[in-house]
């Protein structure tokens, strides 16, 4: 061999392209999309035939790829081999672009808006990826905590559980001019419905359902101000009502410090979160998260 060959060699060696890496992708054209919201899919190269899916949804303010970025699902995606699909909301709400929770066509099935698009998302990663329609679950955090309730209320025969970071009960706001702090009776510290009341809501989203329901988890630091921490309290009765469960834990621990847990039933666990403020998910919860999901066998197989 020439000393030129050689070099061409080495050359060669160094400018081909790597083995693929999984990267964050936007997809367009997914379908149904009245909320004319963006996707981005995370699709890591190692996963089974059937992965399951994590929708994953920023707080307002907040973009798709920014809760990519500053979230640790991606990470366990890899691990784990499961699909997220992070939403990017583009409802405009006095403050940055948040999901609605708040108009009549979002808190009806098929009623519109951002849920109705969130399903076609989900839609297409099952068409495109062989995304398992059995292994489907919903994460996020402020107002992505907030549609995380909405999508398990509206769909729970598409969501098998839902961990919901800051979030409100479903049904909480009244309409767009309930929703900003400050003037929002649903965020401004008063609200307190019974837990029937709270049941209700869920059951009227989607009359007639006699199906299974998905599991939640629900998540709030104690210091929060912008969520008010009494709202973890609400919700906890909304999801306990709509399995017939007792408002008194089945058992309590603090698996971290400063972790407190309230476990009901195996439907419904609650976190309080000793001193945090509007800062959820921190290190370590969204792997709790996704082990609530059951999604943290090898490859995420059941």
């Amino acid at each position: 061999m020439t000393l030129v060959n050689a070099l061409l060699i080495t050359l060669a060696v160094a400018v081909s392209p790597q083995a693929s890496a999984a990267a964050l992708v936007e997809v367009n054209g997914f379908g149904n999309n009245p909320g004319r919201m963006r996707m981005h899919v995370y699709v890591p190269d190692t996963r089974p035939a059937n992965p399951a899916i994590v929708v994953a949804m920023h707080g307002c303010g907040g973009s798709g790829p920014g809760f990519y970025a500053g979230s640790e699902f991606a990470s366990l995606a890899d691990r784990h081999g499961f699909i997220v699909i992070y939403p990017s909301a583009q409802q405009e709400a006095g403050f940055g672009k948040c999901f609605d929770t708040w108009s009549d066509a979002a808190k009806r099935r098929g009623g519109g808006s951002d849920p109705v698009s969130i399903v076609s998302m989900v839609t297409f990663v099952q068409q495109r990826y062989r995304g398992d329609p059995n292994r489907v679950y919903a994460t996020g955090s402020s107002s992505g905590g907030m549609m995380t309730n909405e999508m398990l209320a509206l769909y729970p025969d598409v969501f098998k559980a839902g961990a919901a970071f800051m979030g409100v009960p479903f049904n909480c706001f009244a309409n767009a001019a309930d929703f900003p702090p400050g003037r929002s009776k649903c965020t401004g510290g008063s609200m307190n419905r019974t837990p029937q009341q709270w049941g209700d809501a869920v059951r009227q989203a989607y009359p007639g359902y006699t199906g299974p329901r998905p599991k939640m988890q629900l998540w709030h630091g104690t210091a929060d101000t912008l969520v008010p921490y009494s709202l973890l309290q609400e919700s906890i009765e909304q999801w306990t009502n709509v399995f017939g469960l007792s408002q008194t834990p089945t058992s309590t621990d603090t698996p971290r410090p400063n972790w407190n847990r309230r476990r009901y039933a195996d439907r419904v666990e609650a976190y309080s979160i000793q001193g945090a403020g509007h800062s959820l998910p921190s290190t370590g919860m969204a792997a709790t998260a996704i082990e609530f999901f059951g999604i943290t066998g090898r490859l995420g197989k059941p």
